[in-house]
């Protein structure tokens, strides 16, 4: 007996976008079925925050899928402003995948050590390189499957890879956009995977990336995570989280 996928709903179907999606985030959107009332309050979300943040794009310097792999390996834990002030030298001293696999024990980690966890961040860059340099031709792959077997690169480095570096629909849920997300009753999930499902069933596809873009400003600016500045949020009329801060 075969069993077919599911049927996308039709915000999703009608996406010029949707085809691009990977496999396993068609199924898991299409499987929920929010209600038009949630899909609407977040359609109204994602307008004002490209009011506020028209702009919105990754906040890593990178030239091209490579770098912002290793880049995006060196944030976890980390500010995105350390690690731009560490990879010019980075991505100067090695150009390339090859050269990062073959880097001697001790420089890699002096390199990267500002960064923090550098060991295993070092380790993790290494392993990577090798695989893209054995398994890949040494070009880092679009495809999210391709992109998950790589050391440190769980869903979301690669949808941030696939956002933007192959301008692919993605959400990379980063702890800015799972904790805002929650507060917005967008998604009642705490793992990443099934928020980034979650919001992906809420909004079309193209309209993804800039999404998780600004909900990342907007974490920065007003929406923190002690004390957010809900008497500031352009957001407040349409959270219900407003009363109980």
């Amino acid at each position: 007996m075969t069993t077919r996928n599911p049927r996308p709903s039709a915000i999703h179907a009608n996406s010029p976008l949707w085809e691009k999606v990977d496999e396993r985030a068609q199924k898991e959107v299409a499987s929920r079925k929010p209600p038009k009332a949630l899909r609407d309050r977040a359609t109204r979300i994602a307008d004002l925050l490209a009011e506020e943040f028209p702009e919105a794009t990754c906040a890593l310097n990178f030239s091209n899928p490579f770098e912002l792999i290793v880049a995006t390996i060196l944030s976890a834990q980390c500010t995105d402003e350390r690690v731009n002030k560490v990879t010019p030298d980075l991505f100067k001293k090695y150009r390339t995948p090859a050269e990062y696999a073959a880097a001697p024990p001790g420089e890699l980690e002096k390199l990267i050590h500002s960064t923090g966890f550098y060991n295993n961040k070092a380790k993790a860059i290494r392993a990577m390189a090798r695989s893209v340099v054995d398994n890949f031709d040494g070009e880092i792959p679009s495809e999210m499957e391709n992109l998950l077997t790589l050391r440190g690169a769980a869903r979301k480095t690669a949808n941030v890879v696939r956002m933007h570096a192959f301008g692919l629909p993605g959400i990379s849920v980063d702890t800015h956009l799972s904790r805002i997300t929650q507060r917005l009753g967008l998604t009642d999930s705490t793992t990443p995977e099934k928020i980034e499902f979650d919001i992906g069933a809420l909004l079309p596809p193209e309209r993804w990336t800039h999404f998780a873009n600004s909900i990342i400003l907007h974490g920065r600016k007003t929406c923190k995570a002690r004390k957010p500045l809900c008497g500031q949020c352009a957001l407040a009329p349409h959270c219900p989280s407003v009363e109980e801060q």
